[in-house]
């Protein structure tokens, strides 16, 4: 019997029935104490009257509910209600792929895409042990943003076979557990399958090529009027490979016929070499069909000189390089953070050109000794190893600027970069005059590269040095406005953000009074104009001069973001954050999880978190991003995993320990939420901690008006990011309060 719209099963009352079929009926219904949407699917009563069979379902769920990926349509919970047993699973909105499919075929690009995520999921399933048996385009949802959710992982196989009629009505024929009993869906179910047999991971790459297969010819690769029809054209024919479109790739029909080969033992054995191979035709084919833009990374100089105090020259060179370059529009260049991680060459120039995702790569090398100085430029093409152009420099050591503008216009030249007059002009123009102030800039920079406390006031320190030396260094007054601003932004503890603000709107207005041309410090003042003034209007102006003037500027494009996303401008803000990302992929990658969060998009702020962490797993923000992500899909262990290991990464920065309190309360674990809350509040009478991060413990704890009253006392001292407050994930519980609305009008952002 259906269950009616208010229905209660525990905590979760009833909405709307969904749909029904074999396994049961589904319906959307809300959690009452976690107010969320989740699916419930009511079980056939087969269940309760069978013991065994409950146990064997429920260790099954128990298994999948580990399973956390993207996507996969997670289990929250096996329940049972008046001695009926239910799912809790959850909700995936949009539609399936079977239904995208009823409209037509998608392109090669769109199925490579959706398919290279069906696989990842598939994958994902395999390493836990699990077998999908059922995998077809009615069980893969389309979300809204587009991506695919693979539904009822492992359940087909503990279903009980139906009648006859409804199995050929389905096409579908389901079996229990026991040995020689046939399982799947006709249409997709492997040779092996068909045939009875056991089955392994390698007929859920069959049914994969099936799935990917009507993807591209948007008709099934087996069909049949009946069931026993559709068998034996999978135990006997090929697919009619003349259904796909004319203009399918070689490598495509390649992977498909592999994947659909009978005997299970030519197939793939693992579908992550099937994934693998479709992100490389993905990739080819887009760098087929899209123009390529000349694309360079500077690789960190070598220093060759016999004092390790000068390896702060050689990356003093490398980042100048980089800079000079990033000058030119009609270049892509890698900015030093991403470059910095590949300096001792673990991996070839193939392997780091395809992670940085350029053509080209400058190797070079530096050696010191005195007043001379001997540099050695290379520039290869990243597939080949071929070399473009060598030049080697035999000079003094006050030729350094000329010769690093000489290696830039080089590199452009080689690459057949567009250089228009003003483009020439500013590479050719040199920082300083005065070397030791040049040196004393590089030192400086390297400290604060390291991204620790004692990293940025030594770097203060140092760029204070090399103005006393040369007080018309705009490079080095422009570096101080950026480490100061980043200590308001970050809100470091110990540093009050009145002071850092002042100080560094003082340096980047000394810095552009020197140079009105310096693209980054024209990025400063944007920043500055929205963190501290919320003139956005201003800000934005200041933002399009830098990026004109400092195209290839990764912080630029990054901060561009930032105010975008503040106005609510999503698709602009990730546009800019993307940009940021491409010029620097190993740096600002974190930043598109961040916007994908504050745009409500959670699962894919999820696979791009995932991939932050993968990639460099000691990076504090991916984890709190991905913490956040898991809490809004409702993974609440995952996320408090998250989140706790961010907050152990940086014990220093209370950003992450008053997040990680906001999750305690959230999610009911009000006694650790106030340890966090006394823990900043000890703190906060030894030394500065902002009142931002007050004020996400307040708001998970519900207590609304102590949360603005953090917030405006934020306000008051523009701390954190306030900035980006109005369109926060944190803070979604206090819109429509009216002192928060009040708020906004202060901020010029009603």
């Amino acid at each position: 019997m259906s269950l009616q719209p208010g229905t209660r099963l525990g905590p979760y009352e009833v909405v709307a029935l969904l749909g029904a079929g074999g396994m049961g009926e589904v319906y959307r219904a809300r959690d009452t104490r976690l107010g969320r949407e989740v699916a419930i699917k009511a079980l056939p009563e087969a269940f309760a009257k069978h013991p065994e069979r409950l146990a064997r379902f429920e260790g099954e769920a128990r298994l999948l509910a580990s399973l956390n990926h993207p996507n996969v349509a997670s289990i929250f919970g096996l329940e049972e209600s008046a001695g009926t047993p239910y799912l809790v699973l959850e909700l995936v909105e949009g539609e399936t792929l079977a239904a995208r499919l009823a409209r037509g075929p998608l392109s090669e690009r769109e199925a490579l895409e959706l398919g290279g995520q069906v696989a990842a999921a598939v994958e994902a399933a395999h390493d836990r042990g699990v077998i999908h048996r059922d995998l077809k385009p009615a069980n893969v949802m389309i979300t809204p943003t587009g991506s695919a959710k693979v539904l009822d992982f492992g359940l087909a196989k503990l279903v009980a076979p139906g009648s006859g009629v409804e199995a050929a009505r389905a096409r579908t024929v389901v079996e229990a557990t026991e040995a020689g009993v046939i399982l799947g869906t006709a249409a997709y179910m492997s040779p092996e399958q068909a045939r009875g047999r056991p089955v392994d991971r390698r007929s859920d790459v069959w049914s994969f090529g099936c799935v990917l297969f009507e993807c591209l010819a948007g008709r099934p690769a087996f069909d049949g009027e009946t069931v026993s029809d559709l068998i034996a054209r999978i135990l006997n024919r090929e697919p009619d490979w003349t259904a796909l479109p004319a203009g399918t790739s070689p490598r495509v029909r390649e992977i498909l016929k592999r994947c659909l080969r009978k005997d299970a033992a030519e197939r793939p054995r693992d579908i992550r070499d099937v994934r693998l191979e479709l992100v490389e035709a993905a990739a080819g084919r887009l760098k087929s069909s899209e123009p390529a833009q000349p694309s360079v990374a500077v690789l960190p100089f070598i220093s060759l000189s016999a004092d390790p105090e000068n390896d702060y020259f050689a990356d003093g060179i490398t980042e100048d390089v980089i800079a000079h370059l990033a000058k030119v529009r009609s270049l892509k260049v890698i900015s030093r953070n991403s470059v910095m991680v590949f300096k001792k060459r673990e991996k070839a120039l193939r392997e780091i050109g395809a992670a940085l995702g350029v053509g080209t790569i400058v190797d070079g090398s530096v050696r010191r000794a005195g007043n001379r100085v001997r540099i050695v430029a290379k520039l290869i093409d990243a597939a080949t190893d071929e070399h473009l152009w060598v030049e080697t420099y035999d000079r003094d050591l006050t030729d350094i600027f000329t010769i690093q503008t000489d290696v830039a216009l080089k590199i452009a030249n080689a690459l057949q970069a567009e250089l228009s007059t003003s483009e020439r002009a500013r590479i050719g123009r040199p920082p300083t005059a005065d070397l030791e102030a040049y040196q004393l800039y590089l030192q400086g920079r390297q400290c604060f590269m390291r991204f620790t406390p004692d990293g940025y006031r030594q770097s203060i320190a140092l760029y204070e040095q090399a103005i006393a030396k040369d007080p018309k260094f705009a490079l080095a007054h422009t570096a101080l406005a950026y480490t100061y601003a980043h200590f308001g932004i970050e809100g470091v503890v110990g540093w009050e953000p009145e002071l850092v603000y002042r100080r560094a709107e003082e340096a980047v207005a000394r810095a552009l009074a020197i140079d009105d041309g310096l693209g980054d410090a024209h990025g400063i003042a944007g920043l500055l104009r929205f963190v501290r003034e919320f003139d956005w209007a201003g800000a934005e102006k200041e933002l399009r001069l830098a990026l004109d003037l400092s195209p290839g500027s990764a912080d630029v494009h990054d901060h561009y973001g930032w105010l975008c996303s503040a106005l609510g401008r999503r698709d602009e803000a990730l546009a800019a954050v993307r940009r940021a990302r491409e010029l620097d992929p190993l740096a600002h990658r974190s930043d598109v999880a961040s916007e994908l969060m504050r745009a409500g998009r959670y699962e894919d702020a999820l696979l791009e978190a995932t991939r932050v962490v993968e990639l460099d797993p000691g990076i504090t923000r991916g984890h709190s991003l991905l913490g956040w992500a898991h809490l809004k899909l409702g993974h609440v262990a995952e996320g408090l995993a998250a989140l706790e290991r961010a907050a152990a990464l940086s014990p220093d920065v209370t950003l992450f320990r008053a997040q990680l309190g906001q999750a305690y309360a959230m999610v009911g674990e009000t006694g650790k939420a106030r340890a966090v809350l006394g823990d900043l509040q000890r703190l906060a009478g030894e030394q500065y901690v902002s009142p931002y991060h007050f004020a996400y413990v307040y708001t998970g704890l519900g207590e609304y008006e102590a949360a603005i009253d953090w917030l405006e006392r934020a306000f008051e001292q523009r701390a954190g990011s306030l900035y980006g407050v109005k369109g926060s994930f944190l803070f979604t519980d206090l819109r429509e309060h009216p002192r928060f609305v009040a708020l906004m009008r202060k901020m010029n952002l009603a």
